[in-house]
């Protein structure tokens, strides 16, 4: 049957242009019909090395290097990706490898019922071909030309359990190789060899990376050059049409497709290009502020491209259609906050420089010119950010102003603190030990994260934004919402504090806490006693129209738990039990039980407010006996009660103890950090079970994140927590200034050469966080 008429002519053409394409020179396609990708418009590429140089395809012109010597423009849409043509297999005499290998076809791996196809490849060191068999004079079919760029992946042990076959994959700028082998062995020689070329070859630089050196080197006397260099080079200007290539090389493909956390990811290239498409948006959208934290937090998860985006915001300042205008000023708020979150590499970062300098001087008083200013500051500070700016924070840093942080205070107002996006928790400290006069104490002072859940110091290098950031997260899943404490973190003298003072109402607001904690073991007649003095000090005497604060804020919630019977223990039931149970739980019989346990669930939360009743009526009998006793001397009489405790100043940890006789299970403990000593309790016990001095100590660490080693003298402990890192940290800090009070005076000769730590830690501060001596390493 004919073919119609539109069929016939589409075929015609088709062979038609298959036919010109040839007369230009251009290769025959692969044999099976392979279909080569779309040519793709790219920067020029140049690789510098004793090989010569390599030029590849430009789609912005010309470089200019000096005022009247100009480089020629390279040839238009070059491939880099060079067709040998046909050709014998014995016209390779440089052969790296040579073997057989299958090759996937229109995803045939895939389709079991499909094989791959089986080329005979030869591995040179400028390419990898492949032929059609190893006769002579076979013919080649491919060629993938090898550079710095490329990359390779190892073989995956998951896709050889699928598929029988291991894979080895080659990414160039146009193609990518996916090669399966039946032999592990043979497929990691294949990638040994392959990488091995790849890193053999001369880095490839961008035009872009080669003007940033001239722009560097251009001589300042004579402006007319450097002008000269931006008027014949588009691609270091403002442009109004898309990217199709990065500014800056990137390998082809990738090496980890996916990103941590629950974006997913294509290549760095296309990332980039993507990422200067969300760029062009900025101009028009209304509020920039969602785009740019997206923009920022791609940054932070592929850090490769954050010298992409600096130079890529720097073409969009440079000449730009209205400079000052809207559009141009969300560049610059994007830079802003680039510059506060992302320190470039040192070439992007004296390129930046630069044009923060050039746009000061062509507009000194414009808007452009006090960004670039705050930009320069900026920069001197950055030294990189664990979370991306808060929608708040980038707010704020669009008006280049400054954050205010509210740092609550136990016992004391609120106190706001103007920081940065480089304010440390350190300096945050200091300036408040200075404002509330607590220069001259002995105890040191840290910042603490407050929530539902948990309560940790913040170290003292760590980036207040960074921490305002993450707590601005948990506030949308907790109530009440987290927040930043000021309190003590190492007690070091308590018996000196005056009782009128701001120090002493944070003591006895943290020992306050730790009575709550059930961290204070004493009799429930004395945690009666200190509920009373704490409603004491709170309403001064008893009254009926005094406010009463719930009973979990003045009296350990666990006690009354305590009291409360034990739920019925159900032995285990047999295979068949749990059949029944399971055929039976959603008619009649489920319902009973569902009925009964709701029914026992109330009875325990009626016998729980019973206890409650009971317990507050007790309390304020205690109170009514408390008449007439001022606030301070309530706060005294409550902390002297607390310390009565051995273990007050200490801070404890909830630990489990690795116990050494075989079969044994761990133990549940407190491990007490005092400025003295290391204790141990049982959780409940007033006295500890063995306390070491520091003395006796010989080293401390971890075994890995969750066991931490303590050594004391010819002992091993390990305990397993989730607090390794905080244990360790306090640890040093009491080691430290126990050193830091045993050094000789200046004036004095040493009589022994000190062990400790000698780094003196300034006074009334949290120490910086760093790493701990590894287990085997000696304190005495």
């Amino acid at each position: 049957m004919p073919f119609p008429g539109g069929l016939w002519w589409l075929l015609c053409c088709r062979r038609g242009f298959t036919l010109l394409r040839r007369d230009y020179g251009e290769a025959e396609r692969e044999a099976d019909g392979e279909a080569e990708e779309e040519e793709e418009a790219s920067f020029e590429l140049r690789a510098h090395g004793d090989q010569g140089s390599l030029e590849v395809s430009l789609s912005q012109p010309t470089r200019s290097s000096s005022g009247s010597e100009s480089l020629l423009v390279a040839e238009e849409m070059r491939s880099l990706i060079v067709d040998k043509g046909p050709g014998p297999v014995e016209d390779e005499p440089d052969a790296l490898v040579k073997g057989w290998l299958q090759r996937e076809m229109r995803g045939c791996m895939k389709t079991p019922w499909i094989r791959p196809r089986k080329y005979w490849f030869v591995l040179t060191p400028d390419s990898l071909d492949y032929y059609s068999s190893n006769e002579k004079g076979a013919r080649r079919l491919g060629s993938l030309v090898l550079t710095s760029l490329c990359s390779v992946l190892w073989p995956d042990k998951q896709l050889y359990k699928e598929t029988g076959y291991w894979s080895v994959t080659v990414f160039g700028r146009k193609h990518c190789y996916r090669l399966y082998t039946e032999h592990l062995n043979e497929a990691v020689r294949w990638v040994c060899a392959v990488q091995k070329v790849i890193d053999s070859k001369a880095p490839v630089q961008t035009p872009t990376q080669l003007l940033m050196r001239d722009v560097e080197v251009s001589p300042c006397p004579h402006p007319e050059v450097l002008e000269q260099i931006y008027r014949c080079n588009p691609i270091l200007r403002y442009t109004s049409g898309p990217l199709y290539a990065p500014l800056l090389p990137f390998p082809y493909g990738s090496l980890d497709q996916s990103a941590p956390g629950p974006r997913s990811y294509t290549t760095l290239r296309d990332e980039a290009v993507k990422l200067f498409n969300s760029l062009q948006q900025l101009e028009s959208e209304r509020d920039p502020v969602p785009l740019m934290q997206g923009v920022l937090q791609t940054c932070l998860d592929l850090p490769p491209l954050v010298d992409e985006i600096y130079c890529q915001l720097v073409k969009q300042t440079t000449e730009p259609p209205a400079p000052g205008g809207q559009g141009d000023l969300h560049y610059w708020q994007l830079l802003t906050c680039m510059s506060c979150t992302f320190l470039p590499s040192p070439p992007v970062l004296r390129f930046l420089r630069f044009h923060l300098d050039r746009t000061e001087n062509r507009f000194p008083t414009s808007e452009m010119a006090k960004y670039a200013c705050f930009i320069r500051e900026a920069l001197g500070k950055t030294k990189g950010r664990e979370c991306v700016p808060s929608l708040e924070e980038i707010l704020v840093l669009m008006q280049r102003q400054e954050m205010i942080c509210t740092v609550h205070c136990p016992g004391a107002p609120a106190c706001n603190v103007a920081i940065s996006s480089h304010t440390t928790a350190e300096e945050v400290a200091q300036e408040l030990v200075s404002r509330l006069g607590l220069s001259q104490s002995p105890n040191l002072f840290a910042l603490y994260e407050q929530s539902q859940r948990r309560e940790q110091p913040v170290g003292s290098a760590t980036l207040l934004a960074d921490v305002l950031t993450s707590l601005a997260g948990e506030d949308r899943e907790q109530d009440p919402p987290c927040r930043l404490c000021f309190k003590h973190y190492g007690f070091l003298d308590t018996d000196n504090v005056p009782r009128d003072s701001l120090e002493f109402a944070l003591l006895f607001e943290q020992a306050h806490e730790m009575v709550l904690r059930g961290y204070v073991p004493t009799s429930e007649e004395t945690l009666q006693t200190l509920a009373a003095l704490r409603l004491q000090s709170l309403n001064s005497d008893f009254s009926t129209h005094a406010p009463f604060p719930r009973l979990e804020e003045l009296f350990p919630p666990h006690v009354l738990h305590a009291r409360l019977p034990p739920l019925p223990h159900r032995p285990p039931k047999c295979r068949g039990a749990r059949l029944r149970a399971g055929l039976l739980a959603g008619g009649l019989w489920g319902q009973a039980l569902a009925k009964q346990r709701a029914e026992r669930d109330q009875r325990l939360r009626g016998r729980l407010r019973e206890e409650g009743a009971s317990t507050m009526a007790a309390i304020v009998e205690k109170w009514k006996l408390l008449q007439g006793m001022g606030r301070p001397e309530a706060m005294a009489a409550y902390v002297a009660l607390v310390r009565e405790w051995p273990g007050f100043g200490s801070t404890l940890f909830d630990v489990d103890l690795q116990a050494s006789p075989v079969g044994a299970g761990p133990q549940r403990l407190w491990l007490g950090i005092g400025a003295k000593a290391v204790s141990l309790y049982k959780p409940g016990e007033p006295e500890p079970l063995d306390s070491f001095c520091y003395g006796r100590i010989s080293s401390f660490g971890a075994s890995d994140s969750s066991t931490f080693r303590l050594s004391v003298e010819d002992r091993d402990l390990l305990f397993e927590t989730s607090q390794v890192d905080e244990i360790a940290q306090l640890l040093k800090t009491y080691l430290a200034s126990a050193g830091a009070q045993r050094l000789p005076r200046p004036q004095e000769p040493p009589t022994s050469a000190p062990t400790l730590e000698p780094s003196v830690l300034p006074q009334g501060l949290c120490p910086a966080p760093g790493p701990w001596p590894p287990v085997g390493s000696s304190h005495s």
